[in-house]
């Protein structure tokens, strides 16, 4: 029997991607049972009321109550199966064919994992095309307590492709296990995070309930990433909430490594870095 697929995709003034992600997911080899879009806030909305609404398909807007709170919305708004997956996915993100009949079989696999994901290409905006460089193949942290994206900004020429349980998986593309996620009573992302950190305090949560994470490098996607490569270039409003996000982070689930979260927000204020 077919495991059923649900999908929730958070827009923000998507419109150049959000109509690409849908082509892709329309082609995949696998039904979906359920796809909820939830628009936070675009300050034009044209592109999400000509979407055709269906028994499989529901669009809900809101004002901008940022991404966690936003999924959590577009997870209610799910039948879901016990035994189903359900993918959280950016609307910069684009699936090829086979994804989630791979995602299905790699939890199939691994029957201790919450969740898994694979590798994350970058996508050019510009000319719609793969940029060869790779966005991330799981979050990993330095020893110091810094989150980064492994690989990130490098030529993917294979240097990623064996099969691990990284510390977290990046929000931009998770396919859970529906299962895994029945604690958290539809509270799957903590709503104080904003913007930012919220992907990986999840992973955090679920692995502390004893699930694992799989890094699976069969799974290929590419997603458009918005945040600028010079952080100079980001917003500061941006940077002060990403850098305060680690800080909430690291008092949920303390470490010492709070103390690093504590000086990059201090330099954030006061350096603007």
């Amino acid at each position: 029997m077919a495991i059923p697929i649900y999908v929730v995709i958070v827009s923000h003034n998507s419109a150049e991607e959000l109509n690409i992600c849908l082509a892709h997911l329309e082609k995949q080899t696998v039904p979906i049972k359920g796809l909820v879009i939830v628009d936070s806030g675009s300050t034009d909305t044209h592109y999400i009321d000509g979407l055709h609404q269906s028994d499989r398909m529901k669009v809900v807007k809101t004002k901008n109550i940022g991404f966690s709170r936003a999924n959590n919305i577009g997870f209610k708004n799910i039948v879901a199966d016990r035994e189903g997956m359900v993918v959280f996915m950016n609307p910069d993100t684009f699936l090829p064919p086979d994804y989630l009949a791979q995602a299905i079989n790699v939890l199939n696999e691994n029957p201790c994992a919450a969740m898994v994901s694979g590798k994350l290409l970058g996508y050019n905006r510009k000319d719609l095309r793969p940029s060869g460089m790779i966005d991330s193949t799981g979050i990993f942290r330095r020893w110091y307590g810094r989150w980064y994206d492994r690989g990130q900004g490098q030529k993917d020429q294979g240097q990623y492709d064996l099969i691990c349980t990284p510390p977290a998986l990046c929000g931009a593309l998770m396919c859970c296990r529906l299962k895994a996620l029945e604690p958290f009573q539809g509270e799957i992302f903590d709503e104080d995070f904003f913007l930012y950190k919220e992907d990986i305090e999840l992973c955090l949560r679920l692995k502390a309930k004893g699930w694992t994470l799989v890094y699976d490098p069969r799974l290929i996607a590419h997603h458009c990433r918005g945040w600028a490569k010079n952080r100079q270039k980001v917003s500061y409003n941006l940077r002060l909430m990403a850098a305060r996000n680690e800080v909430l982070l690291y008092r949920k689930h303390p470490e010492v490594a709070m103390v690093w979260a504590f000086v990059k927000l201090l330099l954030v204020k006061v350096c603007h870095l």
